[in-house]
């Protein structure tokens, strides 16, 4: 049996390859530009630009790399679509572009630290040792239940370890949060935590209503701890450590606030023209921003001395001592089994009794060197580690293992394929979903259809490779997603999501977005991302693009590894009333295995009748965006209107297949002497006279003129593998096409 202290040792040296692993190689890559040196005070600081915001921490570690150099610094500053840099050495005056590094490895080596300290403390490791090894007895008295609620509350009072199994929709954050309250009524202290921001943030304000409602709510006794993420937790009581502060020292509250608006009036500044007088007031600001924040720090600390139910992240918990230096009487840790099982057995240490709650269906943690101890701690969840995931293989449920057996969320439609392939039916409809979502399923897009499979088989070889991380795109199964959430958006709903296993599409989308539907987004709840954003969160309407298509030899491994089924599990049940799965039947069939998870969806869907057909486009396309046009490939004139009026430059890919008829031959050697074409292609097409010729050959088609018009599709002589109906479309977005061409370095 293995004891505690081989456990801690083990973790820290998996905790400790991994932030070399980190250090040495990075995994969080980001694209900065237009590098301007604002002052020389002890270090070299920078700003830069940034195409999306980046969700790195002020005081970060950070390494920037461009031409072959690199160099370390740190995060001063990261705001809106910019961030200042404090680098070790001079960069020179103008950096064009280079990339940002970051990986959090400071929050795992406080973890190590943290272990340090339990390797001194006795009854610490008497907790790790229950969590690991949860062989015990379960002593809470069976026939006093009188209530799945009341069941999970007799556990947690009488064993030191539970664990709850809960899968989507099964009231999992309605249960924690009345046992939570239900521990606070009994005048314990309870401490919530969470991977995520998000799922804290839900989590606190379930429990925050349900004590309003019982007319037991006192400011201060429930605290939500450290940076919260949404929008949920603006209420009428005081939750945050920002509304506790506005309520009892409001000019705190507004010194920060006039110091941020100032800073980022600054910083709107900067970027359009750059002067040495603005970047010393910048500095100068940053600052007075810390003094301020200082003074918010104390008070901080007083609200979590005084508070009953504290609600805050894991990273935060290993962090700050605020936390760690607090003992508990009972520790809820949710999302469990996207924690790494040190960060799990850490949680377990603050409190006199535990809840692990969490799916161990869904995403595991994430970590990324290849390395034994790592794979064995930091790549599998507290549930597997522990041995309770044997027991459910074998047919049993562990003594320990509470589980939520009724899902609320999907229609039973979508529910159909996860409640038997994923959960082998031990997870059941509550009856309240037979009729709660057919509202949201008798809108359009596909009316009176909950679970709908978009097939893009032979509409073209479109899925490439982003240029920095290698992540995969695939720009037509982009729009035609796009036009998914505009019909949706039309139709009526007012939640919806666009999940994806790679991250280069989910930013290509939110780039679209925030291009084309920022006005539509202020009136409906439509967020895209990885599927690893959406662990913990619900739509109406979720659209599901798995990308992987031609010219790829093989389906990627998010798709068909060994923790595939736990991704699509995640991108399914998401949804409560539209699901909609968007793949390339005719690829995966090529290269995804039988037994597969995302086989086994597409044969679901194609079994009882969801899929839609590339032939019916025009059937269901019904409302084209005013930027975006779906148009037959053979009807040219509007392309050659286009060129006609081109100003600058005409962007042209023509893949290695294409033979280019006269007609388009004829139109580009006619444009105007002004405008500058680019080729991209492996063949040299001498004939078009081209003023710059990239060798790069895209698989796919395209055309885009004064970087502002983007045709897809065209000319059709270059497209491969493409079936009836022919269809081309025109997008007219500066920002994707900066973003697309971004990928191709041309110019350069």
């Amino acid at each position: 049996m293995t004891t505690t202290v081989t456990y801690i040792k083990e973790w820290q040296q998996a905790l400790q390859n991994e932030i070399s692993h980190l250090k040495k190689y990075g995994s969080n890559k980001f694209l900065v530009t237009n590098g301007r040196f604002l002052s020389n005070d002890g270090s070299f600081t920078y700003y830069f630009d940034t195409s999306v915001s980046l969700r790195v921490p002020v005081g970060s570690s950070i390494r920037l790399e461009w031409g072959g150099m690199k160099q370390g610094g740190r995060v001063l500053s990261s705001e809106g679509k910019g961030v200042i840099l404090a680098m070790e050495q001079s960069l020179g005056d103008l950096i064009h572009e280079a990339f940002l590094i970051h990986d959090p490895w400071e929050l795992l080596e406080q973890l190590i630290q943290r272990f340090d300290d339990i390797k001194k403390h006795k009854q610490k490791r008497l907790r790790v040792k229950k969590l690991m090894d949860p062989s015990m007895p379960a002593k809470h008295p069976i026939e006093k239940i009188k209530s799945p609620i009341h069941e999970l509350v007799l556990r947690s009072k009488y064993n030191p370890v539970t664990f709850v199994w809960g899968p989507p929709g099964t009231g999992k954050t309605f249960t924690l949060a009345h046992v939570a309250a239900n521990k606070y009524f009994q005048e314990k202290r309870v401490l919530i935590l969470s991977h995520s921001n998000q799922a804290v943030d839900v989590l606190v304000n379930e429990i925050s209503t349900f004590v309003k409602k019982q007319n037991r709510f006192h400011e201060g006794d429930v605290l939500r701890y450290g940076t919260n993420t949404s929008e949920s937790l603006v209420l009428e009581e005081a939750i945050t450590t920002t509304q506790l502060i506005q309520q009892q020292d409001p000019q705190l509250a507004e010194s920060k606030n006039i110091l941020i608006e100032e800073r980022r009036k600054l910083k709107q500044d900067l970027t359009k023209s750059f002067s040495k007088r603005d970047s010393d007031d910048l500095l100068e600001l940053e600052t007075k921003i810390a003094r301020v924040l200082e003074k918010i720090r104390q008070k901080e600390i007083q609200f979590v001395k005084d508070a009953s139910i504290i609600g805050t992240t894991l990273a935060k918990s290993a962090s700050d001592p605020a936390i760690y230096e607090k003992d508990f009487d009972i520790v809820i840790l949710d999302e469990a089994s996207m924690a790494y099982v040190p960060q799990a057995a850490f949680a377990s240490t603050l409190g006199k009794r535990v809840i692990i709650c969490g799916d161990f269906k869904q995403l595991p943690p994430i970590a990324s060197a290849r390395d034994a101890l790592v794979t064995k701690w930091l790549k599998e969840d507290i549930f597997h580690r522990a041995g309770v995931v044997e027991w459910v293989k074998n047919g049993t449920l562990h003594p320990h293992l509470f589980l939520l057996k009724e899902q609320r969320r999907m229609h039973p439609d979508i529910s159909a394929f996860t409640n038997h392939y994923i959960y082998q039916s031990l997870v059941g409809d509550h009856e309240s979903v037979l009729k709660s979502r057919n509202k949201i399923v008798e809108k359009a897009p596909f009316p009176n259809q909950a679970s709908v499979f978009l097939d893009t088989s032979f509409t073209g070889a479109h899925c490439i490779n982003e240029r920095t991380s290698k992540s995969r795109m695939n720009p037509w199964q982009l729009l035609l997603c796009f036009q998914l959430i505009h019909e949706s958006y039309l139709g009526g709903a007012r939640s919806i999501g666009y999940v994806t296993p790679y991250r280069a599409q989910a930013n290509l989308m939110e780039v679209l977005l925030e291009d084309l539907y920022e006005k539509e987004r202020l009136s409906a709840d439509i967020i895209a991302a990885t599927v690893h954003r959406f662990q913990g969160s619900e739509r109406d309407v979720m659209i599901f693009d798995t990308v992987d298509s031609e010219p790829q030899d093989r389906s990627g491994m998010l798709l068909i590894g060994k923790d595939s089924e736990r991704l699509i599990n995640v991108a399914i049940t998401r949804t409560k009333g539209k699901f909609i799965h968007v793949s390339d039947q005719s690829f995966i069939r090529k290269h995804v295995y039988n037994g597969k998870t995302l086989k086994q969806l597409v044969q679901h869907q194609e079994q009882n009748k969801q899929s839609i057909k590339p032939k019916d486009i025009g059937k269901w396309i019904k409302n084209q965006h005013p930027r975006l046009h779906w148009m037959h490939a053979l009807k040219l004139e509007k392309v050659f209107q286009d060129i006609k009026l081109a100003l600058s430059s005409i962007v042209i890919s023509l893949p290695d297949q294409t033979v280019l008829s006269e007609q388009w031959k004829e139109q580009l050697s006619k444009r105007n002497k002004r405008v500058k074409l680019t080729l991209m292609s492996g063949k040299p097409w001498a004939e078009l006279q081209p003023d710059h010729v990239m060798n790069e050959s895209v698989p796919f088609p395209f055309v885009i003129i004064d970087e502002r018009l983007f045709w897809f599709g065209l000319p059709l002589e270059g497209a491969v593998g493409v079936h009836p109906p022919f269809i081309a479309a025109r997008l007219e977005s500066e920002k994707v096409i900066e973003h697309f061409l971004g990928q191709f370095q041309i110019g350069e």
